[in-house]
């Protein structure tokens, strides 16, 4: 007579997952446009906006939109003129975004299996910004930086995210974009992925979809 045979365990129980660079991505052709036309090298509104300096105290809550993208015409005031400067700040700030379908989808295939939590950098305006993408149910929680005052790569932070999904940090798969925020959920005991295409993804995720 056979035995029945045991399920094998799950390879994690919760993704944590980054969403600026991995699910969500901004148009910033009309920056570049004015870059160019107000001779300005291409990325420096980019290379300003999201210096720590600048960028920081938004995404911990601490600043608003318009207060951010001041200290972007502040950056740009010795290299152009005013009207330029505040062209360039608006288009940045306002800048359209778009979501990744392909890891759409894959994350709502996971939630057939385990808990999906964001864990992101992000403004206070972020739920709008989810229900702009239509993506206001993409994860079972969200963990904002600028909600929670603690911003990636702080352990306080990858620690929220876990206890939101209910799981051991070392069950827990972390999935971003920027190296020091992986190694950070790597000193944790996390299993983390390094996202530079939907394949990182999808790999990290196929002992858990295949099952």
């Amino acid at each position: 007579m056979g035995t029945a045979t045991e399920p094998s365990e799950p390879p994690f129980d919760a993704v944590l997952c980054d969403l600026d660079g991995v699910i969500r991505f901004y148009d910033t052709s009309q920056v570049a446009r004015l870059e160019a036309a107000a001779g300005l090298p291409q990325g420096i509104t980019t290379a300003i906006g999201y210096a720590p300096e600048n960028d920081l105290p938004l995404l911990l809550g601490q600043i608003t939109r318009d207060e951010w993208a001041q200290s972007i015409v502040h950056g740009l005031a010795a290299r152009a003129s005013l009207s330029d400067a505040r062209a360039l700040a608006k288009a940045f700030t306002e800048a359209d975004f778009w979501a990744d379908e392909a890891v759409v989808r894959l994350l709502g295939q996971v939630r057939r299996h385990c808990p999906v939590v964001l864990v992101t950098n992000a403004t206070v305006w972020l739920d709008e910004d989810l229900t702009a993408l239509g993506l206001a149910d993409l994860a079972d929680s969200v963990v904002n930086s600028s909600l929670v005052g603690v911003a990636k790569p702080d352990r306080r932070i990858y620690e929220m995210a876990a206890k939101q999904a209910g799981a051991r940090a070392d069950r827990c798969l972390f999935v971003d974009d920027r190296e020091e925020n992986v190694e950070a959920a790597r000193e944790l005991g996390m299993t983390a992925v390094l996202f530079r295409a939907v394949d990182d993804l999808r790999g990290a995720l196929a002992g858990l979809l295949d099952r």
